[in-house]
Formats: structure tokens, C-alpha cells, sequence
């Protein structure tokens, strides 16, 4: 690209007008990780939030020490990829809190569609896929205690420009410039994204405050939605890398988010454990 594809806060900032996060953009060339960046921040303002309120996004150029889900590292490399954290406050329980993984899982899907026209599809809980190849990932983080969301910070990481991966990554990772051929602006991408989050953390305030007051249902609709989403959410024979590890076919969401798995020993739900797709045979439904 000619010009540095640099996000700066004042050439995004228009760009995501009328959304909650417009007016407290915090850019970094370099950091550890955004998300342990914007935790900090949180925890410093918990009795003071006009200091960190609600809305405020650090993004970085490069992460030094990016982090995915468990103990996994995030592959950050400097100008080519989108390395995001929003800082929220829902008001919502701890319990209810992987909705917000889900839902922005379905922002990142409209935002990279929007751009670039690609599909993505969505591994639950946080793997945005092409072609079964991961092209980013969310993590959320939130501060609670026995009731309730303190603070969350949800951050976002995709591989926009990468040209390759290299080791292990190669065959597990991709990126847009990978899975289309060319390179893409990484502001209008963020912009979008963000914008997409925007809408998609709205509808979550709007189940949550609306007159449905039963869990089992309060989510129903955003529930339908993700797996309407995601090829992971029906019929996929899968391996859950949890409680020893056990192979089934996903059989959608519970009212909770969590993912049901069906066994030859029953219907088994995935509370945290990593999923990755297996090849179909004709030998049941797993163990």
C-alpha cells in the first residue's frame, strides 16, 4: 500500500460516529497485550469509572505478548493485523458472560464480510475460520464478583495482511490477504468491526433489559442467530478437548451459550474446551 494503513484514533473516530466507542479511541504503535493493557486500566477506575468509562478501545500496531484463549499466544506482527480491546461494563452476571464472546463473534463475521466479501465461519466459542483454517480469535476477560460484571474487556485479534505463517501456524492459521489474494485497509476493516460490535453489544443490552426475565429464554433469539452462524453449531462431528477429550455431534446451544455435544454415552455439554472438527465415518457418534 502507498499510504501507511496506520488505525490512528483520528481517522477512525468518524468512521464509527454513533457508536459507544467514539469518543475514547486509545492507539499504541507497541504493547504487551491490549487486553491485559485494558484490564489494568478497568481495574484502576472500578470506584471511579469517569477514568476508564464504558466504550473506551486500545488498539496497537504490535503486540509483544498477544493472548488467546487458555494459555495459547497470539501471533501480533506490527501493521499487518487488527490487535483490538473494548472496555464495557454490562450489566449482566458473571454466568452470562460468554454471550459476549458469542455475539461479537457474529461482528467480526458482518464486518469482514462487509469489507471484503469473504464469509467467515464460526468455531465455537471465539475462532473466526476460512476455509478451516483460523484467521482470528476473541478473548473475553471480565472483573466480577458473586452477582455481578464488574467490567469486561473483549479483545480482538485478526490476521488482515499477513503474507504467511511460519512452524506450527502454517497449516492451523490464514489471513484475509492469504484466503483473497490481496491486501485490505486495516482501518476501514476496524471501522467496520467496530461498528459491528457496537450493534451486537446493543442487542445484548436489549435482551437483558427487555420484559423477557427467564434465562432460558431472555437469549433466545441472539442464540438463534449464532447458530444460524456457525457450520460448529449442528451436525458437526467434532473432538472436545476437555474432561479427557471425547469425540460427538454438535447439537446447538443452550440457553447458557454453552455448546451441546451428542455422545454414544449421551448429550454432553463443552463448558471451556477447545472443539476441532474430525472427519466424518460410520461408526457412530463418538465417546
Amino acid at each position: 500500500m502507498a499510504v501507511p494503513d496506520v488505525i490512528l484514533p483520528d481517522k477512525l473516530a468518524p468512521l464509527v460516529r454513533n457508536t459507544i466507542f467514539s469518543g475514547n479511541i486509545h492507539h499504541y504503535n507497541e504493547v504487551d497485550s491490549t487486553n491485559s493493557l485494558a484490564m489494568h486500566v478497568a481495574a484502576q477506575a472500578d470506584y471511579d469509572p469517569d477514568r476508564a468509562p464504558e466504550g473506551a478501545i486500545f488498539l496497537a500496531e504490535e503486540q509483544t505478548a498477544g493472548r488467546g484463549r487458555g494459555s495459547h499466544a497470539w501471533e501480533s506482527e506490527r501493521g499487518v493485523g487488527i490487535y483490538c480491546s473494548f472496555l464495557i461494563r454490562p450489566p449482566m452476571s458473571p454466568s452470562e458472560a460468554l454471550w459476549l464472546s458469542l455475539a461479537s463473534g457474529v461482528g467480526v463475521q458482518d464486518a469482514v464480510k462487509e469489507i471484503t466479501g469473504l464469509q467467515p465461519d464460526i468455531r465455537w466459542p471465539n475462532d473466526l475460520m476460512l476455509n478451516e483454517k483460523k484467521f482470528a480469535g476473541i478473548l473475553t476477560e471480565t472483573s466480577s464478583d458473586s452477582t455481578r460484571v464488574k467490567h469486561a474487556v473483549i479483545g480482538i485479534g485478526i490476521n488482515v495482511n499477513q503474507a504467511n505463517f511460519s512452524g506450527e501456524l502454517a497449516g492451523t492459521a490464514t489471513s484475509l490477504r492469504m484466503e483473497s489474494g490481496r491486501e485490505w485497509s486495516r482501518l476501514d476493516l476496524a471501522a467496520a468491526m467496530i461498528r459491528a460490535v457496537d450493534r451486537e453489544y446493543r442487542a445484548l443490552l436489549r435482551a437483558m433489559n427487555g420484559p423477557i426475565r427467564t434465562p432460558a429464554l431472555r437469549f433466545e433469539p441472539i442464540m438463534r442467530r449464532i447458530e444460524a452462524r456457525s457450520s460448529y453449531a449442528h451436525g458437526k462431528l467434532v473432538h472436545v478437548d476437555e474432561d479427557g477429550g471425547y469425540n460427538g455431534i454438535t447439537d446447538g446451544l443452550d440457553p447458557r451459550g454453552f455448546l451441546r455435544v451428542r455422545t454414544d454415552k449421551g448429550l454432553r455439554m463443552v463448558i471451556s474446551g477447545s472443539v476441532r472438527p474430525l472427519p466424518r465415518r460410520n461408526d457412530g457418534t463418538g465417546s
